[in-house]
Order: C-alpha cells, then structure tokens, then sequence
C-alpha cells in the first residue's frame, strides 16, 4: 500500500469553502496529487475538548460552527461518512489516551479544505479531538502514534492556524503585523530544519509568540502533523502568507 502523506492546512476564513482564491486552489492542486486514501484522520482546531475524543458514526453530523456568514456558506453540503472501523483501530492506537464522543461531526476547520481538496466526499473521515488540558509536549506525542496509520493508506490531516488571534485581526490588512510574520517564520525555519522541538517550545520565537494566538487551539493541531513525519521526508510548504494582520494561511505537506 502507498505510504500517504502529512498534511496541514492553514484554514482560515469559512469562506475559503465557496470561493476561488490562491489558498483554494492549492488545495485543489494538493487533493488531486496525492494517492486516494482509505481514510482521513482529521484534526481540527474546531474540536477542542476535555480529554481526547473521537466519533464512530458512520453518519457524522456537518458542523456549521460559525456564525454571521452569507447563507451559501451554510447550503454548502459535505457529506462524508464516518468509519467505525477504523475509530476502534484508533482507539485500540491510542487506548486510554481516547474516547468515544459522537455528539459533535464534521467541522469547519475540517470540511471548508477537505471540500476543496477532495469534493467528491467520497472518502471517510473521522475527526480527532485536541485535547485542551494536554500540554505542547502530549499532542506532538499523539502524532507519533500516529504514524504507523501513514502505511495503512490513512491520511493525517491536520486543520488550524499558526498565527490565530482573532481580538488583533484587522480585516483590511492585506498581510500580518510584523510580530505574525516573525512568529510564522520563526515556525517554518524550525520546520524546514527538522527541528520539531522547537515548534513544540514555540515559546522560543520570543515577544511574538505572546501574540501568535489568545488559546493554542489553532495552532495545536500542527503538532500533531509534525509528530507523523519521518527524518526522510520532503517537507513542502504552500499558502505561505500573512494576512489580516493576526493570521497565517501557511501549510506544510509532507510526504
């Protein structure tokens, strides 16, 4: 079976799910290069929780957490099924580390790229929670649990932001403040020289990262990528930008 890839997305505004832009469009380019996968594990900033959880449904729920947005971005429709399956082979993973939890769905940090990437809906996805309480260290652990899932033709896909402040976002910013760029290259040197720690104690980028998000939510999930990547693989990076001040699009693919 084809080894699949890593990928993290910077998702950014819901509205990336209607519309056609350069951020859109790369995932349109990501989704038809990689292999079809069995499965997507995905997780989400959108699902941040007491302790870490998944869902076993077959028929997650589509999750329209956001609010005040025009209303075709509510009739969009994703409608992926869930695999019970394979949840039971995450948690077998992970034992106690999860739990069962079907009372949330398919969010929107997850399905506004995956509808981009993949718009037939035609491959599972099951969502992981992030585990508010976990400190930096335990969810890039996570991710090197998950790993062995990459040979299983599983995709990890990981949703969020590196830079994710919405009280200093200014929505007529074209790019960031200086302090979001700093943090965003602080991030990618560290990953572009394998040096993963140094995400994990993001606490190292200096005065900036006090600003780089109110909550880790957002930026969470990309340590959970990070901990499925091998030495050996090609680290790509993609939506490298800035924007309205407070937020980064950036991605990393790895594979």
């Amino acid at each position: 079976m084809t080894r699949m890839p890593v990928i993290f997305a910077g998702h950014g505004n819901p509205m990336n799910a209607i519309e056609d832009n350069a951020f859109t469009q790369k995932w349109e380019e990501l989704g038809k290069k990689i292999p079809k996968p069995v499965v997507i594990l995905a997780i989400s900033a959108h699902w941040y929780t007491e302790g870490t959880k998944t869902s076993d449904t077959v028929e997650p729920k589509q999750i329209y957490d956001m609010y005040g947005f025009p209303k075709a971005l509510y009739e969009l429709k994703y409608p992926v099924k869930g695999s019970k399956a394979f949840a039971e082979q995450l948690v077998g993973l992970l034992g106690d580390e999860v739990t069962i939890d079907n009372r949330w769905g398919i969010d929107h940090g997850t399905w506004s790229v995956l509808c981009k990437m993949f718009p037939e809906a035609d491959i599972p996805v099951v969502q992981l929670s992030v585990n508010l309480r976990a400190p930096a260290q335990k969810h890039f652990e996570i991710g090197q649990k998950l790993k062995a899932l990459r040979d299983q033709g599983v995709l990890i896909f990981a949703s969020g932001n590196v830079v994710h402040n919405l009280s200093l976002v200014n929505w007529n910013m074209a790019d960031g403040y200086p302090w979001a760029q700093e943090f965003d290259d602080y991030i990618k040197n560290r990953i572009l020289a394998h040096d993963f720690d140094g995400c994990v104690n993001y606490e190292r980028a200096g005065a900036c990262a006090e600003k780089a998000f109110y909550t880790p939510d957002h930026y969470y999930p990309l340590l959970y990528a990070l901990g499925a990547v091998d030495p050996k693989d090609t680290i790509e990076v993609y939506n490298d930008k800035c924007l309205m001040g407070a937020m980064s699009m950036t991605g990393y693919y790895f594979y």
